[in-house]
């Protein structure tokens, strides 16, 4: 049985993720990339994973990359997303730390995680990239979402 690839990304899409922007150090400089394929793995050992196309330029980098930082999104960071998503060396105007790994480091974000790669998974037409998280932040600014192919932020929370 074949699925229609359209039909499968519009009910992936039913199912709202944070936004993050990856970050990671090259010999030709800071490069990140923006990804909503994040999630939690493990609390002990501390693992999270992500999942970069292979089909983008940025593979590479990211597929040999030893350290990266995930940076959750805040709500108010769509430039932020959206920039990464259109080029992966555009760090002009943004105030940067070196991370673990020399890894480049957003502020404003709601979490950040510091990681070394743990692991890579083929998985398709992705790769699946588990890091340990070795150093974290996290704020009380409310994150950006993504759902049905649109930027979103939180609405009215259901129950807590």
């Amino acid at each position: 049985m074949s699925l229609d690839q359209r039909a499968l990304r519009d009910a992936l899409g039913c199912f709202a993720t944070g936004v993050t922007v990856v970050t990671t150090m090259t010999p030709e400089g800071p490069l990140g990339i923006t990804a909503n394929s994040f999630a939690s793995v493990s609390l002990d050992p501390p693992l999270v994973l992500w999942s970069p196309a292979r089909r983008s330029s940025r593979f590479p980098a990211f597929e040999a990359a030893t350290h990266f930082a995930i940076h959750v999104l805040a709500e108010d960071q769509l430039a932020l997303a959206q920039r990464f998503a259109r080029a992966g060396r555009d760090f002009a105007g943004l105030a940067l730390a070196a991370g673990l790994g020399d890894a480049p480091l957003l502020d404003g974000c709601a979490a950040r995680f510091e990681c070394a790669h743990a692991a890579g998974h083929d998985a398709g037409d992705h790769l699946i990239v588990v890091g340990e998280v070795l150093r974290l932040i996290r704020s009380d600014r409310r994150p950006l979402l993504f759902h049905e192919g649109r930027y979103s932020k939180i609405g009215t929370a259901v129950q807590r």
